[in-house]
């Protein structure tokens, strides 16, 4: 199985001859489009949206992530190992939240020219060289085979909560929005659950609005149009409106911070 990960769109030629190369190479693999509906040139919201499926698909899949506002620059073209997945892309930081999730990922700079299509257009690696190397690979060449490993990549930080002692909150941040304007927070269960909650209620606040409502789905929101928090499926809390954009109605951007504070220091209580 070979899944595909872009910011190419449908309407043009991209999509397609990417998936006719992979077929050239091998015509019986599977092909699953996981998006490619990527804000174009947005690697770290395709970093975090491979990071939040790849894991679903069987064991063996190859993953294909392209968005690559380097290509034709000197950025590497990488094989990654990790998790019983391979994943083959540009080394930019799309991988980044699958370094985090697999402590034992392997990389691999592709370097076998007869792996590589030719002639090699210098603006679309997606069809010349990562979907090559994705069918090759689903025919079982290996990694030896197609590179070298290497211990130098790029990943780049992800924002983690920061636990101010001093005042007693953690600081968070907007890390994702998705398509229904709901705020993803790097905040996971380690910063807070409900068994948390239930011992010391908590409140988030963004900007000058407030979330006291915890809830587990989008229909316990007292009122349709107060803020909820609830932990979503990415394994992230995530800041919503019920049947509304909450991004829009509170004006959040990727980067925008967030702070949880116990009740028992907020305020009088």
């Amino acid at each position: 199985m070979i899944t595909l990960l872009t910011d190419f769109g449908t309407v043009d030629y991209f999509v397609p001859a990417v998936k006719g190369v992979i077929l050239k190479i091998d015509p019986h693999a599977l092909i699953v489009d996981i998006t490619h509906e990527i804000p174009a040139h947005d690697i770290r919201s395709a970093a975090f949206t491979l990071g939040a499926c790849y894991h679903n698909f069987p064991l063996g899949a190859i993953h294909v992530a392209i968005v690559d506002p380097g290509v034709g620059s000197e950025r590497a073209a990488i094989v990654v190992a990790a998790g019983g997945y391979f994943f083959v892309g540009p080394d930019n930081g799309i991988f980044s939240f699958v370094y985090a999730r697999e402590s034992t990922a392997r990389v691999y700079q592709i370097t076998a020219q007869n792996f590589i299509g030719r002639p090699m257009s210098a603006t679309f690696h997606g069809r010349d060289l990562f979907a090559p190397v994705a069918g090759y690979l689903s025919r079982g060449v290996t990694l030896e085979d197609i590179g070298r490993e290497v211990d130098q990549f790029t990943r780049f930080e992800l924002s983690e909560p920061e636990e101010m002692l001093e005042s007693g909150v953690i600081e968070g941040r907007i890390i994702h929005i998705d398509r229904f304007g709901n705020c993803i927070t790097n905040f996971t269960d380690r910063e807070l659950s409900f068994d948390l909650l239930k011992q010391s209620p908590a409140v988030m606040t963004i900007g000058d609005w407030i979330i006291s409502q915890f809830c587990t789905h989008f229909e316990q929101a007292l009122r349709k149009d107060e803020l909820i928090a609830y932990p979503g499926s990415a394994g992230y809390w995530e800041i919503a409106l019920c049947r509304a954009r909450a991004a829009e109605f509170i004006g959040a951007k990727i980067g925008t911070k967030v702070i949880l504070k116990r009740m028992k220091e907020y305020g009088d209580g």
